[in-house]
């Protein structure tokens, strides 16, 4: 039972590092990648004026009135 603590310590310790390192490795490449792509690819031919124009005539906006 002598240092039973910090040998177990160590190896939850180990562990919990190699679990949050995957899960970190995960995220960026599995969900923070694919997301700046997506953005990217979106604003490459995204118009504001265009889409200005659209909710003008749609009338969402308060401040431009729909003509």
């Amino acid at each position: 039972m002598r240092r039973l603590l910090a040998r177990r310590m160590k190896f939850h310790l180990l562990g919990a590092f190699l679990v949050s390192v995957g899960c970190a490795t995960l995220y960026k490449f599995g969900i923070a990648e694919p997301r700046k792509r997506a953005y990217a690819e979106f604003y490459k031919s995204y118009d504001p004026m265009k889409d200005f124009e659209a909710m003008k005539a749609a009338g969402v906006l308060e401040c431009a009135p729909p003509k």
